[in-house]
């Protein structure tokens, strides 16, 4: 057994609909995911993170789900999943599920129960009411859904959603609702997920304070956390928690709620960083992060399938960010985020998207690595909301991408093929043969990350080295030893000193070219433009 496995895994995040086609109907599918396992393998991935792929009209990207415990016919099989988790299983590559449990489908059968017959036991799955009301909640897409109460003309009531009108809230207080969530999360890890990313957590929790059972509603994540606990020790619940700093400690719940949290607020500051071209913002935010539990973990990424919210920021340094990385409206979503991949944002610039991945991978938590971002493949702006970001994976420079040989009008998004990050310029294939390109040099920072478990399973701490571009951290281990990495936020070469005993006899362990060995006594360590280095005291390398 594995138990903390989790802490120093690298998770890659993908879309089925999107990666792979298999049979040619158009649509990415589980079997294509799993013919494709050996380039997370060779990527150096050790868990993938499944976004849904249950059966859904796809008008939220699978998240408006119509049934919690089977699979989209275009996406595949049951057997299909059970092929694919022991396939990855084989190839050392743990499985996560998405649970999508705050809202549902309004096709789902429970909401067409619940609407045609108000006697019905599914009626208090959802939230309704005779008018709307105040419930304290605000729509999350501002731009597009202007109430969360939307009028049923069947039920002859209003409905909530938080989220789009298709979506209507389950009704977490109501005790049936939360033992159907259990019954979902058996019913998976009984084939041999490891876990969940939970959507929407603090929505859940608001629907769960109501609940007669419970004190407060993060009493659902403890319930949610034994059940999974008890039923597969070494799996995870990874939530998504997009609330202010000082209500992270209330979904850790001294490691007895969500595994690890996606950590919203070191993201925001890492853009704001790559933005300014500075480490300032980076340091901030990790001093100000709450220490999680023993057992707990915060999760990193770059981007992720969503848009890229800033809320976490101040209204100035939002706005530093967006005039930067979004300049155009189009570029923007719901007067708060970006919807762009990250190599558009920086330029294609193979060096500082490097850059970006090796100040991920050198962040104290466990990284998420969002699919195509490894060979640096852009966005579709023409597709609306968050869809931008959810296009076909590029395999080839052949006919759509090497994503599906099925004719145009009927592939579930058309593959990005012109400018220069269609796929004829950015693919796997072309990557692969392209000596210390971008896939090149993700694949080598991945797996060097593996190898560095100071960074997974140690502490950390801010190094002081008298250069503001440079993120420069110490990372310790009482078993392992010591880590120090340093990422170069600028287009300028420069200079760096670390203080002290941290400095002394450093060797690299990995860096983005050659760098002469300095003999001068504290060292002088020299970094490229948007260069990085990751070393070790020479003790610990030649033990």
């Amino acid at each position: 057994m594995q138990p903390l496995w989790y802490r120093n895994a690298v998770i890659y995040a993908m879309d089925p609909a999107m990666f792979r086609d298999s049979d040619g109907d158009g649509w990415g599918d589980i079997r294509g995911i799993t013919k494709r396992l050996d380039h997370l393998r060779g990527l150096g991935a050790t868990c993938v993170w499944l976004l849904p792929f249950y059966p859904s009209p796809f008008k939220d990207g699978g998240y408006d789900l119509t049934d919690h415990l089977s699979v989209d016919p275009r996406l595949g099989t049951l057997p299909d999943v059970v092929e694919l988790l022991e396939e990855a299983e084989e190839a050392g590559i743990r499985v996560l599920f998405d649970l999508v449990v705050q809202h549902t489908s309004d096709r789902h059968p429970w909401f067409q129960e619940a609407r045609s017959d108000p006697d019905s036991p599914y009626r208090d799955y959802y939230i309704w009411s005779d008018e709307p009301r105040d419930d304290g909640l605000k729509p999350v897409f501002p731009t597009v859904e202007d109430s969360i109460w939307t009028w049923d003309e069947e039920a002859g009531q209003y409905y909530r959603h938080v989220f789009y009108a298709h979506e209507p809230d389950l009704n977490l207080a109501n005790p049936e609702v939360r033992a159907e969530i259990r019954r979902v999360m058996a019913f998976w890890l009984r084939l041999g997920v490891s876990g969940f990313r939970v959507d929407a957590v603090p929505y859940m929790v608001h629907g769960a304070a109501d609940a007669a059972e419970f004190e407060a509603g993060t009493d659902l994540l403890r319930e949610m956390r034994e059940f999974v606990a008890l039923r597969h020790p070494e799996a995870v619940l990874v939530g998504e928690v997009d609330v202010p700093l000082e209500e992270y400690d209330d979904y850790f719940l001294d490691g007895e709620g969500l595994t690890m949290l996606l950590n919203f607020w070191l993201n925001n500051h890492v853009f704001l960083a790559l933005a300014r071209g500075e480490a300032e913002p980076v340091h901030r935010a990790l001093g100000e992060l709450p220490q999680p539990p023993r057992r707990s973990q915060f999760a990193n990424w770059l981007r992720n399938h969503d848009e890229l919210d800033l809320e976490r920021l101040s209204e100035s340094e939002r706005e530093e960010v967006m005039s930067l990385f979004a300049p155009d409206e189009d570029m923007r979503a719901y007067d708060r985020g970006i919807r762009r991949r990250i190599a558009p944002m920086l330029g294609g610039d193979p060096r500082r998207l490097a850059a970006a991945h090796a100040l991920l991978l050198s962040l104290p938590g466990t990284p998420v690595l969002q699919y195509g971002d490894e060979i640096g493949m852009g966005d579709d702006l023409s597709r609306r909301e968050r869809m931008s970001v959810r296009i076909p994976m590029q395999w080839t420079s052949e006919e759509n991408g090497g994503f599906s040989s099925a004719p145009k009008d009927e592939l579930v998004a058309e593959p990005v093929k012109d400018g220069p990050f269609g796929y004829e310029e950015v693919n796997v294939y072309d990557q692969h043969r392209l000596p210390g390109g971008l896939l090149s040099r993700v694949g080598d920072l991945v797996r060097t990350r593996l190898g560095l478990t100071e960074i997974g399973f140690g502490t950390h701490r801010v190094l002081d080295t008298g250069c503001p571009s440079v993120v420069a951290l110490r990372h310790s281990d009482e078993e392992d030893g010591d880590v120090v990495t340093l990422v170069n936020l600028s287009g300028d070469d420069v200079e760096v000193r670390i203080p002290d005993d941290d400095g002394a006899d450093l060797v690299d362990v990995l860096t983005d070219g050659e760098y002469p060995l300095d003999e001068d006594d504290p060292p002088v360590f020299k970094l490229a433009g948007h260069g990085y280095r990751w070393l070790r005291p020479r003790a610990h390398v030649f033990k």
